[in-house]
């Protein structure tokens, strides 16, 4: 079998499943390249192949796309649709195959539909692209279980950090978004940062959860990564002294969301941070100043 080389796009769901893929592709021995950190250029790029309307998020994505597509013999894209029975994924997700074919017709992907409400797994999709490149069922299966322990131990180490933050008396600050928007270069890297940099304990909301919990805050909300959001705060909000929400503009769901939240979350400071194309150092800066300066007024909401 000839050496193939997958690219994958350093954006969107990359940020949750990027254990997942990467050993599951590393695993096959199949040669990996990433795009690099979000940047200006990058940015720029991915707007050019979307609506000026598009979220911020998506803008990235296409961008990444654009870095990678003369540098790899097939690009990574999974349509997610539904994680769960009655519930939804922004409509982005469902569509990214269809705006990658159609922006980049010459491009090569692989592909495979994620839709609870169908019986469509990703371990399943996992196995149908790897066979459909020559492995093996058994030597792909061999490679999703070893994928799946690299996944479990690497979120086991997130949860024992999280703890062991929980414990520390430092001023502890909640950053609530999806990891799309947490660790991008351009988005949330620049908040959490900033934090450490002021000696605040983080406390990142890309933990799993076995049991989602929006009580008090959303009965009715169906957009699955969003009730994950908002059953993590229902979890720790009790233990920080603070809560940073970051968005993208104009991301339909997390507006409708982080509203909730802004509303219905009583009894800690809540600062909401929508970032854009033209959001800037300086401000975002003056602001997370402001922040800390608020919360350090009012004794932290733990010594209150």
């Amino acid at each position: 079998m000839n050496e193939i080389t997958i690219g994958i796009p350093r954006a969107l769901l990359y940020y949750k499943y990027h254990v997942l893929w990467e050993n599951f592709f590393q695993e096959l021995g199949i040669n990996l390249i990433i795009s690099p950190k979000t940047n200006k250029e990058i940015i720029e790029k991915g707007s050019s192949y979307v609506v000026d309307e598009a979220c911020l998020s998506l803008k990235i994505f296409m961008g990444h796309v654009a870095y990678l597509q003369d540098k790899c013999d097939y690009l990574f894209i999974p349509r997610f649709a539904c994680l769960k029975e009655k519930e939804k994924l922004c409509t982005n997700f469902l569509a990214l195959y269809d705006l990658v074919h159609n922006s980049f017709p010459h491009l090569k992907l692989l592909n495979f539909n994620v839709d609870k409400e169908k019986k469509e797994e990703q371990i399943d999709g996992l196995l149908e692209i790897a066979t459909s490149l020559g492995f093996s069922y058994l030597h792909a299966l061999r490679a999703i279980e070893k994928a799946k322990d690299k996944e479990e131990e690497y979120y086991q180490k997130k949860e024992n950090n999280l703890k062991n933050k929980l414990l520390n008396q430092d001023l502890k600050i909640m950053v609530v978004a999806h990891p799309y928007n947490l660790y991008d270069e351009f988005i949330g890297k620049p908040i959490i940062n900033y934090l450490e940099k002021e000696n605040i304990k983080v406390i990142t909301s890309d933990i799993k959860q076995k049991k989602i919990n929006t009580k008090g805050i959303s009965d009715t909300l169906y957009w699955t990564y969003n009730k994950e959001l908002i059953s993590f705060i229902n979890t720790y909000k009790d233990q920080v002294d603070g809560i940073i929400l970051i968005s993208t503009f104009p991301c339909g769901p997390d507006s409708l969301a982080n509203e909730l939240i802004i509303r219905k979350v009583k009894n800690i400071p809540i600062s909401y941070i929508v970032v854009d194309n033209n959001s800037s150092d300086t401000g975002l800066i003056t602001r997370l100043e402001s922040f800390i300066d608020i919360i350090k007024l009012k004794g932290g909401k733990l010594n209150a």
